[in-house]
C-alpha cells in the first residue's frame, strides 16, 4: 500500500492500519512516534544548533557590551567637543573680521587722512605757540636765535611727515598704492 503519506513519511510505512489509526486518537503515542522522525529530529537538531548559535552570539554581544559603551561615550564627548569647537571657530572667525576690518584698505586711508589733519593741525598748533610766545615776550637775541632754531627744526619735522602724508594720499588718489591680503 503506497500512499502519499508513506511517501512522504517512509518511517511510517512499517506501522499497520490499527497503529495509524491509534496515532490519530492516542496524543502521546503520536508524540512519540512524531518525536522519532528522522525529519523532525533535524528539525530540532537545527534548532538546537541556532539555539546555541545565538547563544554564542548573545554572550559575545554581552562581552562587547561594556567596549561598546564606553565608545558610545567617547564618540558623543569627541562630538560635543567638536560642536564646541565649532562655535569657538565662528566667534574666532568673527573677531578675525573684525580685526582685519582695521586693516582693510578703506579703513586705512581713512586713519590716513585723519592722521593727515591731526598732523597739519599740530604743526600749525606749534607756529602759532612760537608766535603768540614770541610776540608777548621780548628775549634777547642770542637766546631767541636758539629758540627759533629749536622751533624751525621742530616745525620742519612736524611738516615734513605731514607732507608725507599728503604725498601717500595723493598716490593712493591716483590708484599707485596696491594692497596685497597675504
Amino acid at each position: 500500500m503506497s500512499t502519499p503519506l508513506f511517501a512522504d513519511f517512509p518511517e511510517l510505512s512499517h506501522l499497520s492500519r490499527e497503529d495509524l489509526q491509534e496515532l490519530l486518537v492516542d496524543p502521546v503515542y503520536f508524540q512519540a512516534i512524531f518525536h522519532s522522525l528522522n525529519q523532525v529530529k533535524s528539525l530540532y537538531q537545527a534548532q538546537a544548533e541556532l539555539g546555541n548559535a545565538n547563544e554564542t552570539i548573545a554572550k559575545n554581544n554581552l562581552a562587547l557590551q561594556e567596549s561598546l559603551f564606553q565608545l558610545r561615550n567617547d564618540t558623543k564627548a569627541a562630538f560635543d567637543e567638536a560642536k564646541s569647537l565649532e562655535a569657538r571657530w565662528k566667534e574666532i572667525e568673527k573677531e578675525q573680521k573684525e580685526v582685519y576690518q582695521r586693516f582693510s584698505p578703506q579703513f586705512l586711508l581713512m586713519r590716513l587722512r585723519h592722521a593727515t589733519v591731526a598732523q597739519d593741525d599740530l604743526s600749525e598748533a606749534r607756529a602759532s605757540e612760537f608766535v603768540q610766545a614770541s610776540s608777548a615776550e621780548p628775549v634777547p637775541v642770542a637766546a631767541n636765535g636758539k629758540e627759533i632754531d629749536d622751533f624751525v627744526r621742530e616745525f620742519r619735522e612736524l611738516r615734513k611727515v605731514y607732507h608725507k602724508r599728503v604725498m601717500w594720499s595723493d598716490r593712493w588718489a591716483a590708484g599707485q598704492v596696491a594692497w596685497r591680503d597675504d
